[in-house]
């Protein structure tokens, strides 16, 4: 194993996609010089979403051309800046976000993606605020604007976005949240960090179930990101001028909005898509990193690690194969 800090013209190893569906492989990766505005980081975490399952599969919405280095958020420490970054210098602790290629012992992004990270926030909980947390902060404030006092409904809740939007709409914004999963454990860990209650939609019907907690008149706020009937039940379940937000399709199947439903109750229905806000509105994408970043050095949010890997341990993971994990991970490539 490397030594931290080994000077930037030595190999560095990453985690490769070289045919979709298949394991990744370790390989030795020559590094390229960086430009006037780029950053070369030395990766000590990695955090692993379901896009990277996705995007190994070939059924992500960006498909980046073969080979390719998954990973798309990481934390480390500055090996070296380029002659015009202003933002950052060598030696300080940031987080990133990549477009697919920070799982690896290094790699060169643009100054604009990187975060510094404060004193009392560790490598390991920083490297596991963008995707997750920057979606739960847009999706619960800037979307959804939920109040203290609403009720929401998050499915899918034990994932990583899932447990993220819990932390964040219960413990920033005093949301009464019930967790909808498809298993008794998850519910438990979804209750665990944070939710009042918890619906396994795997037993019943989710509306049903939702009604029995809150009564007829339904939840302010839904965050769905299961789709198809789990979509649906959580759209009956909102109240009068209740909103949902659309974060993904974990259950493969995209549900078409009776849009009857909209009418009769004035429900709001939106999406969001956080990678896109990196090159539609970029403000608003920074704002929920510094934001994430804020939160966790306050201590009002708790970032939750699933397992943490070495880099050699990608390939035993079979991150291609459907259905591998649905909550964070974060890879260790810091050398022991």
């Amino acid at each position: 194993m490397r030594q931290a800090g080994q000077g930037q013209s030595r190999h560095y190893r990453a985690a490769v996609c070289t045919e979709l569906k298949q394991p990744l492989t370790i390989q030795e990766v020559a590094p390229r010089p960086i430009g006037p505005q780029e950053v070369r980081v030395d990766v000590h975490f990695c955090g692993i979403n379901f896009a990277d399952n996705l995007v190994c599969r070939g059924q992500y919405q960006e498909k980046p051309p073969l080979p390719f280095t998954p990973g798309m958020e990481f934390s480390g420490v500055v090996l070296e800046a380029g002659a015009d970054v202003s933002t950052v210098k060598k030696g300080d602790r940031v987080i990133g976000v990549s477009n697919f290629h920070s799982m690896a012992e290094q790699c060169i992004t643009d100054q604009k993606t990187l975060w510094r990270i404060p004193e009392n926030v560790s490598l390991q909980d920083a490297a596991v605020l963008p995707v997750s947390y920057g979606t739960a902060i847009l999706a619960v404030d800037h979307r959804a604007r939920i109040q203290p006092g609403e009720t929401v409904l998050v499915t899918a809740a034990a994932g990583a976005t899932g447990l993220a939007v819990i932390d964040v709409a219960t413990n920033v914004f005093c949301a009464k949240v019930i967790a909808a999963a498809g298993s008794d454990e998850k519910c438990k860990l979804a209750m665990q960090r944070g939710a009042q209650s918890g619906v396994n939609y795997s037993q019943g019907s989710l509306k049903d179930a939702v009604k029995k907690l809150v009564g007829s008149s339904g939840v302010n706020v839904a965050i769905d990101m299961v789709g198809g009937d789990v979509f649906l039940d959580s759209l009956r379940s909102l109240a009068w001028e209740g909103r949902i937000v659309v974060l993904g399709f974990a259950g493969g199947n995209i549900a078409s909005v009776p849009s009857n439903l909209l009418l009769l109750k004035n429900i709001s229905a939106m999406g969001l898509y956080w990678g896109r806000y990196q090159h539609q509105d970029f403000a608003v994408f920074s704002k929920s990193m510094s934001t994430a970043l804020q939160y966790c050095q306050q201590g009002l949010i708790h970032p939750h690690t699933g397992a943490v890997f070495k880099l050699e341990k990608v390939p035993c993971l079979h991150l291609c194969r459907a259905g591998w994990i649905t909550y964070m991970l974060a890879y260790d490539l810091f050398r022991e």
